[in-house]
């Protein structure tokens, strides 16, 4: 039998997509096939960012076609398109932004605002263009986990550009007041500032924005979830009972305002004795899956309790920087993907491409 574009189709029905647990095909990433006598030419391109997985996907699409008969040079183009998804009804994406994910708890200490950075790191050491808005206006801890000072500069007097941290853009209200100084504001005053400082930035040209949510469920909360585009939420909890109370009630609320609800990610799920290699579960076990099953709400993954994760947040290293091949970066990017994934499976965002219509008097 003569080479052709079926019997090439047929072979890359076999060649399965770890990240999405179906083959190539199913997952309609071939765009383009090309057969000229011996020779094939394949573009296959990926909808989330994951240039970490696009070595084992070459090689086993090669294998798959340099297994039929006849065949002689083949060639791979590999690439990524990251898509603007819908958001709520009545909201509209920001225009440099095209996907905004809220990244919440429900409750402090569960470290929240250590995993934003680092999921944030991954999707851009996965190829993406991405920023993060420290939305705690209370407690503002991103610009110390990003080793990033200074003041945001501003060209017009009305808006400002995001600070360069680690190859992200980052704001932060840390940025724009002293360290020691307490913001005493009602929610109207915080949510306001809030917006402000989303809407006022000059963000660059963002595949995601990473929104580090405030801890609670209060009006702050509410009023985010309600007005600003937030394409989708992960919830971060730890498996105690007393963290999972919380994070319950932060995923009822974004379920409450129509904001889909990504996945859980289980934080501080295992200890590991650096000692003597030991496994405690400090804050008890299956919590992370047992939030799951009950909403029916993908668990994204579990971290472990590590010291050096909370070194490297403190000296402003995060662990996606300072051990950027280490297994715990590497379970960040496995999350970070799922996270990407689970965006891209929203519907497309189409508000761009409908022309603005101008009624005018004769």
């Amino acid at each position: 039998m003569s080479l052709s574009v079926e019997s090439v189709r047929a072979s890359l029905s076999k060649v399965q997509v770890a990240d999405l647990q179906m083959s190539l095909m199913d997952a309609g990433m071939l765009k383009d096939i090309q057969v000229q006598g011996t020779d094939v030419a394949l573009e296959i391109e990926f909808s989330y960012p994951s240039k970490s997985q696009w070595a084992e996907l070459r090689s086993g699409v090669l294998d798959a076609v340099k297994g039929l008969a006849g065949v002689g040079n083949v060639s791979v183009s590999l690439g990524q398109k990251i898509t603007a998804h819908a958001v709520k009804p009545g909201l509209k994406p920001l225009a440099s932004v095209r996907n905004m994910i809220a990244v919440a708890s429900g409750k402090g200490g569960v470290g929240k605002s250590t995993t934003t950075v680092n999921l944030a790191l991954a999707l851009a050491a996965e190829g993406a263009k991405v920023g993060v808005l420290d939305a705690d206006i209370y407690g503002p801890s991103i610009p110390t986990m990003m080793g990033a000072s200074g003041r945001p500069e501003s060209s017009d007097g009305k808006t400002m550009e995001p600070l360069m941290a680690h190859g992200l853009q980052v704001n932060s209200l840390g940025f724009l007041i002293d360290k020691s100084q307490a913001m005493i504001w009602r929610g109207p005053m915080a949510t306001q500032a809030l917006e402000q400082l989303l809407r006022q930035t000059r963000w660059n040209d963002l595949d995601y924005l990473f929104v580090d949510m405030p801890p609670g469920t209060g009006d702050i909360h509410l009023t985010l979830s309600q007005n600003v585009p937030i394409t989708g939420a992960v919830i971060v909890t730890t498996p105690q009972e007393i963290a999972l109370m919380d994070a319950r009630k932060g995923l009822t609320m974004f379920e409450k305002v129509s904001v889909p609800v990504l996945g859980i990610i289980e934080n501080m799920a295992m200890h590991i004795c650096s000692q003597c290699g030991h496994a405690d579960d400090v804050f008890g076990q299956g919590g992370g899956a047992l939030m799951s099953a009950e909403h029916k709400v993908p668990l994204l993954g579990s971290l472990p309790l590590n010291r050096s994760i909370r070194e490297n947040a403190d000296a402003g290293r995060p662990t996606l920087v300072a051990e950027p091949d280490g297994e715990v970066s590497k379970i960040y990017k496995s999350v970070a993907r799922q996270i990407a994934i689970a965006v891209s499976r929203i519907a497309k965002d189409h508000t761009s491409k409908f022309p603005k219509i101008v009624v005018e008097k004769l």
